[in-house]
């Protein structure tokens, strides 16, 4: 019984008499709980810690105002930015050690706003009639357990009580496990590859290790690299090998792994050691081949797997992709490194490949020297991006890079980010 705090975020005037059997069973596993009210306009069936009229307030707004002429699209706002106010505040006093909510659209919206604001690790659970569907609005890049409730959660019956009971035991789980999410004595070097780069990822990640450092990786489908600079912010990650940067050619074109218009921003902008390479940047991500745009029918098209199906771009293209790479990384201010490899950017791109086209790539890579922001420094290599030479040398110029912005910090370990 690890007598932890559990946050119950929920509106007690549609979800009361659930919100109290779920209470109940979050103090049968030994712990305690904060209720916080989001409801606006009925009346709460059961008692609140924060009520909603608190939540209001710190939400900018008076309960009242928001009672003169109620709707759901005046008042949510509202709701959520109050809740996350309150919330992330007793998380940052170490007064709350879980979160759990309950809700259908409006409330799972409301709630999964409130714990996207929360760090990384701090357990969130959200039981939702919404959960069993496309569940990436909701969860976005942040470490969200989504539960599904399968019925609608209006009233108490056997399988709502089941469900209830067990997403109490899932935040109570998680608030008592000991690992806590930690760093080391060294950085935390990012690495992000995608199926198609792996093999080089994988040594260039052993490299890292065997000089000491820990590594997280990140699948470069979208999420995965917003996700390392959101962790960059957050001062999780002090280092980056963004050896995939697919995320921005993606983004360009409206494929299906864009990762964003700040991709490829953020540690330029937070002064962090960056080796980058140009994994998979020719490749557009789509699903089944149906789905591939009719404007790119007549390219050669690679089944990555029975629902994903990969496009080439062509040297127009890739030139284009060149000069938006370079664009983005104007925001570096520190010295970083561009690795190029010539002879291919994945393994669909070697030679004998169905991606072969050494034209298109040095395109991409002449457009992208010529406005290389001055701090750069570009590295060619006439090899591909799996060789074990050249993952072995991104890792070892990316270890040079800490190591002289450890030295100018006057530091032994790791950096302060």
């Amino acid at each position: 019984m690890s007598g932890k705090t559990i946050v119950v975020l929920a509106t007690l005037d549609t979800k009361g008499h659930e919100t109290q059997y779920l209470r109940e069973h979050i103090k049968k596993s030994g712990d305690n709980t904060l209720v916080v009210d989001t409801g606006v306009i009925g009346t709460p069936s059961t008692q609140a810690d924060i009520t909603r009229e608190a939540v209001a307030n710190a939400g900018r707004t008076p309960l009242a105002q928001l009672l003169e002429n109620p709707t759901r699209e005046a008042a949510a706002p509202v709701m959520a930015e109050g809740a996350t106010n309150l919330v992330t505040q007793l998380v940052s006093e170490g007064k709350v050690h879980g979160i759990v909510a309950l809700g259908g659209t409006q409330g799972t919206t409301l709630a999964t706003k409130v714990m996207r604001a929360l760090p990384y690790g701090f357990p969130k659970v959200m039981l939702s009639t919404m959960a069993s569907g496309n569940v990436a609005p909701w969860v976005d890049i942040k470490d969200i357990t989504m539960m599904f409730s399968v019925t609608d959660i209006l009233g108490l019956n056997p399988v709502t009580r089941k469900m209830l009971a067990n997403a109490a035991g899932a935040v109570c789980g998680m608030a008592d496990v000991e690992v806590q999410l930690e760093r080391g004595d060294k950085p935390l070097v990012a690495v992000t590859t995608v199926g198609i780069t792996t093999r080089g990822a994988m040594k260039a990640i052993e490299v890292l290790e065997a000089a000491g450092y820990d590594t997280i990786v990140f699948h470069a489908i979208g999420p995965g690299g917003r996700a390392m600079e959101q962790m960059m912010k957050e001062g999780i990650v002090d280092a980056v090998l963004d050896y995939s940067i697919i995320e921005v050619s993606n983004e360009m074109y409206g494929a299906l792994l864009a990762g964003g218009e700040q991709r490829l921003t953020t540690a330029g902008q937070l002064g962090i050691p960056q080796v980058i390479c140009p994994g998979a940047v020719e490749v557009l991500v789509f699903n089944e081949p149906e789905t591939v745009p009719e404007k790119y029918q007549n390219r050669t098209l690679i089944r990555h797997s029975p629902q994903i199906t990969d496009l080439r771009l062509n040297t127009q293209e890739m030139a284009e992709v060149g000069r938006e790479v370079a664009r983005r990384l104007q925001y570096t201010k520190d010295e970083a490194i561009f690795m190029n490899p010539t002879a291919g950017y994945d393994s669909y791109a070697v030679e004998g490949m169905g991606f072969y086209n050494p034209e298109a790539d040095a395109a991409f890579a002449a457009e992208l020297k010529a406005r290389l922001p001055g701090n750069f420094r570009m590295v060619e290599r006439d090899t591909h991006i799996e060789d074990t030479a050249f993952a072995t040398e991104a890792a070892e110029l990316l270890i040079s890079l800490i190591e002289k912005r450890q030295s100018q910090l006057g530091v032994g370990g790791k950096s302060d980010g």
